[in-house]
C-alpha cells in the first residue's frame, strides 16, 4: 500500500467485540474496560487494519491518510 494512516477508535461507539483484535492483533489493544484503541495511532497502511475497521460491528474505527486527513474508512456515503 505504501501510505501512512492515522487510526482512531470512537470509544463512545466501541462495544468491546474484539473483532479488531481478531483481524489485526498487532494493531489494536483492549483496555481493562474492554474498549479498543490503536496500538500505534500513526501506522503504515495495512490490509489487517483495514479488515479490522471493515469488520467492526459498530464502525467505531476511523482511518485517515496522514498528512491530508482524507478518509480511508468508513467510506463516505
Amino acid at each position: 500500500m505504501g501510505d501512512r494512516w492515522h487510526v482512531e477508535v470512537d470509544r463512545s461507539l466501541c462495544i468491546g467485540s474484539a473483532q479488531c483484535l481478531h483481524h489485526a492483533p498487532a494493531g489494536f489493544r483492549l483496555d481493562p474496560a474492554r474498549q479498543s484503541h490503536p496500538a500505534a495511532p500513526d501506522t503504515d497502511a495495512s490490509e489487517q487494519v483495514l479488515a479490522a475497521a471493515e469488520n467492526c460491528p459498530v464502525e467505531a474505527i476511523l482511518i485517515t491518510l496522514l498528512g491530508t486527513g482524507e478518509t480511508v474508512f468508513p467510506p463516505e456515503e
